[in-house]
């Protein structure tokens, strides 16, 4: 097992699954076809977005990036103050646990930045292309010997001031825990460029508040299995908490930050006010 590219033990048998509520498969097909459609759309309108300036770029995305969530048939909810979502005058690091796919569109309609993706999702169907043309940064992970050059890519990233969104478990968690220990090699790019870290805890729940496997993502999963799951699941609610930022400087070394980061994105408390849920 590579410290660069851990596995989880979640399987899709034992992990991915829905047992509550269920749409019809005509209304599920709709779903389907709806968020594959705006998915399609986004690729085709990323160069007209690169010409708008940050702000504007960055309301877009966010929008776009909801419309795709809630077009598979998924609620929104997010928890954290209207300001956190502000882009930082400096590179920002935003890390997330990370449990499905949707984690990546549900991530940019709070925080549109650059995200980090191992080299074979640049020929995914759809979002491969997208990734690829919104600046979505490919890091070979199976290799040892690539790994510096992957946190160098990072943190000049981060220094010329972009806000750079990573994963930094490695790999899908089914969601039923706090999944796989926040990997430091993401964070030594934030110590190299000064950025601050920025947590974000995902969560996926159905009606009953149970968490959702419809969700999960992991092992080898084939994508098109996870897509109809996803649009099956009648009451799959998306739940995104934006948490304190941790300053650059606060921690002494990549180690420390990475278990800060890991300890916020597992705290149960965090940021229960301000909530704002999206139907």
């Amino acid at each position: 097992m590579s410290a660069w590219l851990p596995m989880a033990p979640c399987t899709p048998h034992d992990c991915a699954g829905h047992l509550g509520e269920r749409r019809a498969p005509l209304s599920a097909a709709a779903l389907l076809f709806a968020g594959c459609a705006l998915t399609l759309l986004g690729v085709f309108c990323v160069p007209g977005v690169l010409l708008l300036g940050p702000a504007g770029r960055d309301r877009l995305v966010r929008r776009w990036a909801y419309t795709v969530v809630r077009a598979f048939g998924v609620r929104v909810r997010v928890t954290g103050g209207p300001e956190a979502a502000a882009r930082a005058p400096a590179g920002e690091l935003v890390v997330a646990n990370h449990v499905s796919w949707l984690d990546i569109p549900l991530v940019a309609a709070v925080f549109p930045a650059r995200m980090v993706a191992k080299s074979e999702i640049r020929n995914w169907p759809l979002l491969g292309p997208l990734a690829a043309l919104g600046g979505t940064l490919f890091i070979e992970r199976d290799r040892l010997r690539a790994l510096p050059a992957a946190v160098r890519t990072l943190a000049a990233a981060l220094g010329s001031g972009s806000r750079v969104a990573v994963f930094p478990q490695g790999s899908t968690w089914c969601g039923r825990s706090t999944g796989g220990r926040f990997r430091p090699a993401a964070f030594q790019a934030a110590i190299d460029a000064g950025a601050a870290v920025r947590p974000v805890r995902i969560r996926y729940r159905t009606t009953d508040l149970s968490t959702a496997g419809a969700a999960a993502f992991v092992g080898d999963d084939p994508l098109a299995a996870s897509l109809w799951r996803v649009v099956t699941a009648a009451g799959l609610t998306a739940e995104i908490s934006v948490l304190a930022p941790i300053p650059a400087g606060s921690e002494p070394d990549r180690r420390s930050l990475a278990r800060a980061a890991q300890s916020a994105v597992a705290s149960d408390s965090a940021n229960r006010p301000s909530e704002s849920v999206h139907h």
